[in-house]
């Protein structure tokens, strides 16, 4: 029988790409009521404040896109990224619990240390290389710790016309530069992070009960050359392919990071768009909108 009432929903981290992603699609989900907060609005690392606003506010699921993602500045910054990363997740985990709101968490391939050749599988087991990595998979610990009711997505590569990324950054250094790098040896697959925001909203639209840690990505596995060589087509730059020695950064990464997506089109019945055709309706909305 369909649901009367509307479908209360947090989003958390409303500011980043993933939660404006929701945003746009929002109107097309009339049986959801979506809040979003940023940290101002909701700061997760603050136990009471968390609970006080769960307490307040009633939710049937919560959408937590709040995250410390920037890896390389994680390795000095490391209690920041705990706090966001892990205790955040913790203290929404308890007032989910407590409330009986289901959570949907998004976690990263950055679990993984790359040393496999073939997708990752929710299976597999984690060994992340650095202290982003750590932060993530401790707040993906401590949500199967205390919850039942949950979603863990870990997806990669994440892009869009928001906020900052890889795609966003090719497309600015080629107004400037006539040639550019790119490391060919670290191997993943890119996602357009408004078609995970439409996977997300299904989920709570179609009242999914299959709970547990999923893979998401878009189809396909590349280079990050390969990828910025896609990005950059038809454009006048020239782009070089060079091993990861020549590019260094203050935190290590996987070599390879594909994540095995069958899980969830199999259980959850999502649909897995090709990466070129999702790159190609980013890159047009975000031209459309640079007009």
């Amino acid at each position: 029988m369909k649901r009367s009432k509307p479908i209360n929903v947090l989003v958390t981290g409303a500011d980043g790409q993933l939660g404006r992603c929701i945003k746009d699609l929002e109107n097309q989900y009339s049986n959801l009521n979506l809040m979003f907060v940023n940290r101002q609005d909701l700061d997760i690392t603050d136990e009471q404040a968390v609970a006080s606003y769960f307490k307040q506010n009633p939710f049937d699921y919560c959408i937590n896109c709040a995250a410390y993602t920037a890896v390389d500045n994680a390795e000095t910054e490391k209690e920041l990224a705990f706090k966001i990363n892990t205790e955040g997740p913790k203290y929404l985990a308890l007032a989910c619990k407590e409330h009986a709101v289901v959570l949907i968490h998004i976690s990263t391939d950055f679990v993984f240390d790359g040393q496999q050749k073939t997708p990752y599988k929710e299976s597999d087991i984690p060994n992340p290389l650095n202290v982003y990595g750590v932060t993530k998979l401790k707040g993906e610990d401590v949500i199967q710790q205390l919850l039942d009711n949950y979603f863990i997505i870990r997806t990669s590569w994440l892009y869009s016309e928001y906020g900052h990324n890889f795609v966003k950054t090719m497309l600015r250094l080629a107004e400037t530069r006539d040639e550019i790098d790119v490391v060919s040896d670290q191997i993943g697959t890119p996602t357009y992070a408004k078609d995970l925001a439409h996977v997300l909203l299904n989920i709570i639209s179609r009242q999914q009960k299959h709970y547990g840690i999923y893979h998401y990505s878009n189809d396909g596995a590349m280079s990050w050359y390969d990828f910025a060589r896609a990005i950059l087509r038809g454009k006048h730059i020239k782009v070089t392919s060079i091993p990861s020695e020549m590019y260094k950064t203050g935190a290590l990464r996987p070599s390879y990071s594909v994540l095995d997506t069958a899980k969830i089109q199999d259980k959850l019945k999502v649909d897995i768009s090709d990466w070129e055709i999702s790159l190609r309706k980013a890159l047009t909305l975000y031209m459309s909108r640079e007009k």
